[in-house]
């Protein structure tokens, strides 16, 4: 009888122990330059304002801070500063992952087994052990997750990276999703009116929070109402929409829009009715021309209005058939579950899928939007069929910029700077200049000149302290998606 009671009691006598010996910094293991004044010497630098790359830098950093960068042979050196020949590397700035998530699509080949997803809704796992250290290991050093499921944990996560408990970037926290209904997740509330939409966003400011995202059922009364809530709190809020569209959007004062307009606008759909979200949207872009006067008015519109815009694809990549190219790293890091789920999802995409030709549309209309000046931001979305990985997403993202058409030096800067600018960090994060936060990425090659070179991260220095790139994935491998 008393057996269970004494069972029950030993967590807690375990626990109060543990509370008096606070366990070991995560963080420490990883740390391959932890000098507090240090030089990277002779190295090539891509310092994230689109400028060409420069060669024969020397970039010298104390307590965190970017002191010098320029050439190596005019370089004032500390005395005592740790010094390191780099001939053969690049530097870049710190990648700002701007759709990011926590959580990673584990198991939806076996949820969607019978054609279909049943009830509650599709489930998703929250990965708060492996995608921070593979977004730091890829070079991700600040991230907005972008929609959140299990949004204590994110919480969490991110007050543990920023206690220095856990290796893992900056994180800008959003708010669990502004849905409609009916919503295909089974973690996701939704919203029974505009009243309700302003209560969560005033909740969970509150709980620490700093951006919104509305998604595809809501409606044009809760996202105008979402909007002002946020605009209240000086947050922001993006959206990945459907039902409603994006010049309505626009008028109602959103901040950004997720994906690009190729997936998810729905201005063109001839039947489409108001605030629901149409079948076969991508559809009625088939027919549209970037340089064409419809989309030209969108993409003046985006950028009087100072709407920013997030490219996300890879995700769409993985629609493709026979793309991307399987990568061992990917399903080294991949749990035996995980790696089946996305195999057997990259199986059954159909050889005729129009999303190449989409996603070539929506690339094109990347480069038309940024030529106009509008900002365009970048992130992996690490969903979909599982294929694309928190960090690894991120560098494909890039790769798949330049693929668009813009320049390599370019494409970073749409991952670097243009992330700090919309987040209003430019000031200290985002290109590599005297005077910044030290958050950078240290490449074996020259992305410049062959941007899948981006892959090859030695060191990611976040606040001037410097993480090896290989020991955190390793740390995970056979991991994502079970923790």
């Amino acid at each position: 009888m008393h057996k269970p009671i004494l069972f029950l009691c030993a967590p807690l006598v375990a626990g109060a122990a543990l509370a008096q010996f606070p366990p070991p910094d995560d963080a420490t293991p990883f740390v391959s330059v932890p000098a507090p004044v240090f030089v990277l010497d002779h190295v090539r630098v891509i310092d994230g304002t689109g400028a060409p790359a420069r060669d024969d830098q020397a970039i010298v950093v104390a307590q965190g801070r970017i002191g010098f960068v320029g050439p190596a042979a005019s370089a004032p050196v500390p005395a005592g500063a740790q010094r390191m020949d780099l001939h053969g590397y690049t530097v870049i700035p710190g990648l700002v992952g701007m759709h990011n998530h926590l959580y990673y699509t584990d198991s939806a080949a076996v949820q969607s087994a019978g054609g279909s997803i049943g009830e509650p809704g599709l489930f998703v796992a929250e990965i708060p052990y492996t995608a921070p250290r593979l977004y730091l290991a890829a070079g991700v050093t600040t991230m907005r997750t972008t929609g959140s499921l299990e949004p204590y944990t994110d919480l969490k996560v991110k007050n543990r990276i920023d206690a220095g408990k856990m290796p893992g970037p900056d994180i800008d926290a959003t708010a669990p999703y502004l849905e409609g209904a009916p919503t295909l997740f089974a973690q996701m509330h939704e919203l029974t009116g505009p009243d309700d939409a302003v209560r969560l966003v005033d909740y969970w400011a509150a709980e620490g929070m700093t951006s919104y995202k509305a998604y595809m059922n809501i409606t044009r009364d809760e996202l105008g109402a979402a909007i002002r809530a946020a605009h209240a709190h000086h947050l922001r809020l993006t959206g990945h929409l459907c039902s409603v569209t994006w010049p309505e959007a626009i008028a109602l004062g959103i901040d950004d829009f997720e994906h690009g307009p190729v997936f998810t606008d729905s201005e063109f759909v001839a039947d489409k009715k108001p605030d629901v979200c149409p079948a076969r949207l991508s559809a009625s872009w088939m027919k549209q021309e970037i340089a064409g006067p419809q989309v030209q008015a969108l993409i003046q519109n985006l950028v009087s209005h100072h709407v920013a815009v997030t490219s996300t694809l890879p995700v769409f990549e993985s629609s493709v058939p026979g793309r991307p190219r399987l990568e061992q790293r990917t399903l080294d890091a991949m749990s035996a579950e995980s790696a089946q789920s996305y195999l057997t999802l990259r199986a059954r995409v159909p050889l005729d899928s129009p999303v190449g030709a989409l996603m070539r549309k929506e690339m094109d209309f990347e480069v038309a939007f940024a030529k106009a000046a509008g900002l365009l931001l970048a992130g992996p979305d690490p969903t979909g069929n599982g294929g694309v990985l928190p960090g690894f997403g991120d560098q494909r993202e890039i790769e798949l910029l330049v693929e668009a058409g813009f320049t390599p030096e370019q494409a970073i800067q749409i991952g670097t700077q243009n992330g700090a600018v919309f987040l209003g960090r430019q000031d200290r994060i985002g290109t590599i200049e005297a005077g910044k936060q030290a958050d950078m990425v240290l490449i074996k090659g020259d992305p410049s000149k062959k941007i899948d070179e981006i892959e090859n991260v030695e060191t990611v220095f976040k606040n001037g302290v410097g993480y090896d790139s290989k020991k955190l994935i390793e740390s995970v491998r056979g991991q994502v998606g079970i923790r």
